[in-house]
């Protein structure tokens, strides 16, 4: 299986909308998304300001993304397809939005739910300093290498 990584594109924004909205855990419907100001209109807009978003392309199909916000040095989001989980494309996915995030800060963030599988993939990608946040919600950091 040869898997592409790239920066998305405008065209990519309903796949990224797909992937998101598929996945097993942490699952979001469109309709909360939207709720929460999360449509293709703004992600489409985020994309065309800045690197922000990468995916993972399998057979010209996107399986896979990252995002993240520069200006807050978060990864925000890093979601794959249940088909493609456990084939390392949420590592290269988290590394490549890692090294634009350490183009521009010393250390990085991110926020997932505590006892989430997504914890534990973080804090093995080296991901640490867990501090409790909202709700069930850890904090994590990162330094640049």
């Amino acid at each position: 299986m040869t898997i592409e990584i790239r920066l998305a594109q405008q065209s990519d924004v309903p796949a990224l909308f797909h992937v998101r909205t598929s996945v097993r855990e942490n699952h979001i419907s469109v309709e909360r998304l939207a709720q929460m100001g999360i449509t293709e209109a703004s992600i489409g807009q985020m994309i065309a300001r800045s690197p922000c978003a990468w995916v993972a392309l399998v057979g010209g199909e996107v399986v896979a993304l990252s995002m993240i916000d520069i200006a807050d040095a978060s990864l925000f989001a890093a979601f794959v397809l249940p088909a493609y989980e456990g084939k390392g494309i949420g590592r290269k996915l988290v590394l490549a939005a890692e090294e634009e995030l350490f183009q521009h800060h010393p250390e990085i963030w991110l926020e997932t739910e505590k006892d989430s599988r997504a914890a534990g993939f973080y804090l093995h990608l080296g991901w640490g300093n867990q501090l409790e946040a909202k709700g069930r919600q850890i904090r994590l950091t990162k330094m640049r290498p």
